[in-house]
């Protein structure tokens, strides 16, 4: 039998072993699954005969090594900083790998060992990265073929709750890691170009600055600028684009009640609070406002943020119990963003019957035969259940398809790579069409830079 090895078994993996699980007999497979929680491993093969779950410490050299030495190919789907220890011993031990994360200058380092020992080594093969990768390529690709100048391109993602449960004011619930949404956008100032100029969002305005998105069937979205956009010019050969910006999409009006947060400094993780753990979320929130012997929290906090008695943005906070006097924070030396993402994991975590939701836009404007051209792509992928939900989908799909492209030889350039060439990107978009991932492409009218109005 054929061996592959899984390192982690968390929330993105469901979809990524039940493929692997089904395909076990017809591709002659077994599957190891290796977890510090090996109760979480068995859960997820339950009690397949063509599936084993083991205890597995990335840290523990010997048991690391072990696992790989008996596998044909390994996918790690641990955080990805835990990605090199992993990698260097498919160096050594001849293995090929896959991952869904960002490719990291440690990872890059390997691409010469990869190659000299003809080994593949896939990553940013999940959603973003990875479908986004894959779907672009094609069309991007597509319209070189037909000898189009690329001028725009504009790439948006988001993970959100499903329509049928969103049912609070602020459309939103985590469907990740909560982390990330606090402190997206921290550390440096999103960057694009936009009609051939640079231009850059430092953080405290980056959630003021946003562009609006429609999706056929499913209304009306905002999106705000991921970090670098710019490193995507030579990725994507988009080096003589006018237009070239990446962002995250949420629901209308998040953005700008999220800005709240921002301005008083909840988001920041650089420093901790004393007396954290003994905090109410009142407690927390009068932490950034002025002393005053005579004014409320709430009194405060409207006149800092000048919110409006009619202002929706003022229910969205009472919505969160922002300012309960009875509920503690319970964290001891917590950063502002940690005791924030506590408040927002009592009310925006997904319940038992929630379903999430996956949405991808692109836009690309071309010149042909001297006529401006626009394409405007959509995808949306909803949630099954907590188990099979659509970020799992979209994350442990595409990394599954592309472990068996590689077992069965249909992807075999060697390195360290991304989905980005047709080798890889047409049969995993097509096979992910047959599982209901797939993108509604339309001609529209060149917009240009009005579809930027950033």
């Amino acid at each position: 039998m054929r061996n592959i090895l899984i390192i982690g078994s968390g929330k993105s993996t469901s979809y990524l072993i039940k493929y692997l699980l089904d395909k076990s007999e017809s591709e002659n497979l077994h599957i190891t699954i290796g977890d510090l929680n090996i109760d979480s491993a068995k859960k997820m093969i339950n009690n397949h005969k063509n599936a084993t779950a083991i205890t597995l410490d990335v840290f523990n050299e010997v048991s690391r090594i072990s696992a790989v030495k008996n596998a044909d190919i390994v996918i790690s789907m641990l955080p990805a900083r835990f990605h090199v220890e992993v990698a260097k011993d498919c160096i050594t031990y001849k293995k090929h790998m896959v991952t869904a994360s960002y490719v990291s200058p440690e990872m890059e380092a390997l691409d010469k060992d990869a190659k000299a020992n003809n080994l593949v080594f896939m990553n940013e093969i999940g959603v973003d990265p990875g479908i986004d990768h894959m779907s672009a390529m094609k069309v991007l690709d597509q319209i070189r073929e037909k000898g189009g100048e690329i001028l725009l391109f504009e790439s948006f993602t988001g993970g959100l709750v499903a329509p049928e449960s969103d049912n609070n004011l602020w459309n939103y619930k985590f469907t990740w890691n909560p982390r990330n949404v606090v402190v997206a956008g921290q550390g440096s100032a999103a960057k694009f170009l936009q009609e051939g100029k640079f231009k850059y969002i430092p953080y405290n305005r980056l959630f003021r600055r946003t562009e609006f998105l429609d999706v056929e069937g499913f209304g009306r979205f905002e999106a705000y600028a991921n970090r670098d956009s710019l490193k995507y010019q030579s990725i994507y050969n988009l080096e003589s684009a006018n237009t070239l910006y990446r962002g995250t999409m949420r629901r209308v009006g998040f953005s700008k009640a999220w800005n709240m947060f921002v301005q008083l400094g909840m988001t920041d993780d650089s420093y901790t609070i004393e007396d954290s753990e003994n905090m109410t979320y009142r407690d927390f929130v009068n932490t950034f406002l002025p002393y005053s012997p005579t004014d409320s929290v709430e009194l405060k906090f409207r006149y800092q943020l000048k919110i409006d008695q009619d202002d929706i943005v003022w229910n969205k906070l009472l919505e969160l119990d922002l300012f309960s006097a009875t509920k503690n924070i319970g964290l001891k030396n917590a950063t502002p963003a940690q005791m924030l993402q506590k408040i927002l994991e009592e009310k925006w975590t997904l319940a038992a019957n929630d379903k999430d939701m996956l949405v991808m836009y692109h836009k690309f404007g071309y010149k042909l035969n001297g006529k401006k051209h626009q394409i405007d792509a959509t995808m949306v992928t909803l949630g099954e259940d907590q188990t099979y939900t659509a970020m799992a989908k979209t994350v442990g799909l595409p990394v599954a398809i592309a472990t068996m492209a590689i077992l069965n030889k249909k992807i075999t350039t060697p390195g360290v790579q991304i989905p980005i060439t047709k080798e890889v990107y047409t049969p995993i978009l097509e096979e992910l069409e047959a599982y209901g991932v797939n993108f509604k492409e339309k001609e529209v009218p060149y917009l240009g830079y009005n579809s930027l109005n950033i």
